[in-house]
């Protein structure tokens, strides 16, 4: 290798340093978890979605390394490299669900939420989530059921002491809208409540700050994001540098007083949003931190 070449090397290698450098600290920060948040009774977490591009098993492994505990399964995703032809759901069978079990407790991972999943006018598929999420341990499945699913639905929440939260993709889709999730959870067990999409409710429009208010007592989890701006073509960004306001939603959920799991679902820069997370459950804690003060 010539001295030019030795040179442009090194000047390489230096400034890959330099960029690497803040978000290898949000990392190494980040990988102490949330612990002002989970003093709050805020859990957090990462939905799996954020990582399809990934195995759920690696998707255990992204989370661990942020130093947080929970996650929200998808179904679907590929299970593990070792296990290609296997998907996450009801029909892993009793042997992989077991070695799921054995990956999570392994990891220091929990599997509490489960989501987005149908949920039918029909009881026996109904039942069969149900089973699956009490077998995995899941306390709240995540889905978009139809009007007339929910006296399906409603009694097997309180058999199995199982959460339906009610999740809101973007316009048109059937949940969109706030009202309408408080209109089919009217009257209904407390266990059915809304799974609040933050960056969805800013696809369709909708102030995220105005729908938790709106949705007060009836927030059962997150999908937490932050959004580059608000509309429909908006894309991820880390928390607070966005325009969530996200300071402004987490005094409101403390206002609230709302306990639940919050999970990132990073629909960004698929290949590799670890860095971006980071910085998300940087500031999150560091927001969580001030409002305990301010109490």
């Amino acid at each position: 290798m010539n001295a030019n070449r030795i040179v442009w090397c090194a000047v390489w290698l230096a400034c890959g340093l330099m960029m690497a450098g803040p978000m290898a600290a949000a990392q190494e920060q980040a990988a102490k978890g949330a612990p002002a948040a989970e003093a709050l009774g805020w859990h957090l977490g990462c939905q799996a979605y954020s990582f399809k591009r990934f195995t759920f098993y690696e998707a255990v492994d992204k989370v661990a390394s942020l130093g947080l505990h929970y996650i929200e399964a998808y179904p679907g995703q590929t299970l593990s490299a070792e296990r290609p032809d296997v998907k996450f759901g009801p029909n892993m069978g009793a042997e992989v669900e077991q070695e799921v079990l054995a990956k999570l407790k392994a990891a220091g991972v929990q599997l509490v939420n489960y989501g987005v999943t149908g949920l039918m006018n029909d009881e026996a598929q109904c039942r069969e989530v149900f089973e699956f999420a009490k077998r995995m341990g899941i306390e709240t499945i995540c889905s978009e059921p139809p009007e007339d699913a929910f006296d399906t639905i409603e009694p097997l929440c309180e058999e199995y002491g199982i959460n339906v939260a009610i999740h809101n993709h973007p316009a048109p889709s059937r949940y969109w809208n706030p009202d309408k999730v408080l209109e089919v959870c009217a009257g209904r067990s407390e266990r059915i409540g809304a799974c609040a999409d933050t960056g969805h409710w800013m696809r369709s429009g909708i102030n995220p700050l105005e729908a938790l208010k709106k949705l007060e007592g009836r927030i059962i989890s997150f999908h937490f994001k932050d959004l580059n701006q608000m509309d429909k073509d908006a894309h991820d960004v880390p928390w607070g540098t966005g325009q969530a306001d996200v300071q402004a939603l987490l005094t409101e959920i403390r206002r609230q007083g709302i306990e639940a799991v919050f999970s990132v679902e990073y629909e960004h820069n698929w290949e590799n949003s670890l860095p971006e997370i980071a910085e998300s459950v940087v500031y999150f804690d560091k927001v969580a931190a001030q409002l305990a003060k301010a109490k």
